[in-house]
């Protein structure tokens, strides 16, 4: 019976959330990198604690690579790099009730603000080779 409470109350917080999220969808927030997966980011909004999922197929930047052994993706013609804990921002794209589900994507405007450009990375691996 605990668990059936528990699992209840897990559904309808996130019931909740989706419904409130839907109200702010096309809106951009400051999130966090709460969880990776093969299929995609898990972030949570740093304002409300809500959380969403970034679909693989939305991140078109780059082909990126799942590290499952260090939980991160890495793009196979630029390098960058996603793990847990990185600050990223956000844009609301969706917010379906009935999966009781959250999809966001990466916002333009400050999306490689939090990554280090492809040509940093190639000049440090050029100096630690000297």
């Amino acid at each position: 019976m605990e668990q059936v409470a528990q699992n209840a109350e897990r559904d309808s917080i996130k019931y909740k959330m989706v419904e409130f999220m839907g109200e702010h969808i096309g809106e951009s927030y400051d999130a966090h990198i709460s969880g990776i997966q093969s299929y995609g980011i898990y972030a949570e909004i740093d304002e409300n604690h809500c959380e969403g999922m970034i679909p693989m197929r939305d991140l078109d930047d780059d082909y990126y690579d799942f590290d499952e052994k260090n939980y991160c993706l890495i793009g196979r013609r630029h390098h960058y790099k996603y793990q847990l804990g990185d600050p990223i921002r956000i844009k609301v794209a969706r917010a379906n009730l009935e999966r009781k589900q959250l999809d966001f994507t990466l916002d333009d405007n400050k999306e490689r603000a939090y990554r280090p450009a492809p040509e940093t990375d190639k000049k440090s691996k050029r100096r630690r080779r000297k």
